[in-house]
């Protein structure tokens, strides 16, 4: 087969070049996305419309290869072997290995978690994290899957991109969740005053008592690559951890800084 052949395949041909073993792996895998405590054979073979026999072999192939686990009550969940693929291709490879010593820095002065999310197909993925320095922390667990407009990572990633990309990240996460998780016109509000603001501080829709602050990262072609994003909880005993605001500020000199040395020159020209 040339390589144009193998590049430009034709519309009206879509089955020809099929493979139903492969397409029913991919169907398991992001069927278990967005399954946190994992689904057994017979729920995962509801949720694909599929029979059991017709997934099992998949699964097993699945489990050997070490892209998922099964439990004691045998429910199949995804590994981190896939995010451990993401982190060698070079973009993603750079910017975490770029980001964790300054994520490592952060968390130590503000005495809070911190995470680096990034965008793919309609969700934001924890490409990053580094747990508070304290005896206890709160923080998101790395690879964790999320919709673009539940989080104030999300709402950091639609601001600064452009309308037509936000478009589709919009149109992706409607087909990967259903809807767009809150009501379009105080969405698109939230992202203008955002974009404004150049950051956002939210509480968290998920946890009572945590507020999200969230400061995008730019690359060298000035389009935002992630959101840095603390997780802030108040102590009731402060001894000298950093308030809200001072920990926002340290947020968005961290993001400034790695925004910086992934090559975005909009500040150091500004």
């Amino acid at each position: 087969m040339s390589n144009d052949a193998a590049t430009a395949l034709p519309a009206d041909e879509p089955t020809r070049y099929s493979a139903p073993a492969l397409e029913k792996g991919l169907d398991i895998l992001e069927a278990l996305v967005d399954e946190s405590q994992g689904l057994t054979l017979n729920e995962l073979a509801k949720k694909l419309g599929r029979t059991v026999g017709e997934i099992f072999r998949m699964a097993v192939a699945l489990q050997q290869r070490g892209y998922v686990q099964v439990d004691a009550a045998d429910r199949y969940a995804l590994t981190l072997k896939l995010l451990e693929l993401a982190h060698h291709q070079q973009p993603l490879k750079s910017l975490v290995a770029t980001a964790l010593p300054l994520m490592r820095e952060l968390a130590n002065r503000a005495k809070q978690s911190c995470h680096l999310c990034t965008h793919f197909d309609g969700r934001i993925i924890v490409a990053a994290q580094i747990d508070s320095p304290g005896l206890w922390s709160f923080g998101l667990k790395l690879g964790a899957v999320m919709g673009l407009t539940e989080t104030a990572s999300g709402h950091v990633l639609l601001a600064f991109r452009d309308e037509a990309e936000r478009t589709r990240m919009l149109a992706a996460q409607i087909k990967t969740h259903g809807d767009l998780g809150m009501d379009p016109a105080q969405l698109l509000r939230r992202l203008e005053e955002l974009r404004t603001q150049g950051y956002t501080v939210m509480p968290s829709r998920h946890t009572a008592s945590v507020t999200n602050i969230a400061h995008p990262v730019f690359g060298v072609t000035g389009q935002v690559i992630a959101a840095l994003t603390v997780p802030y909880i108040g102590r009731l005993e402060p001894l000298g951890s950093p308030d809200i605001e001072a920990v926002c500020e340290q947020v968005r000199d961290v993001a400034r800084q790695l925004s910086d040395m992934m090559g975005y020159r909009g500040y150091t020209e500004a």
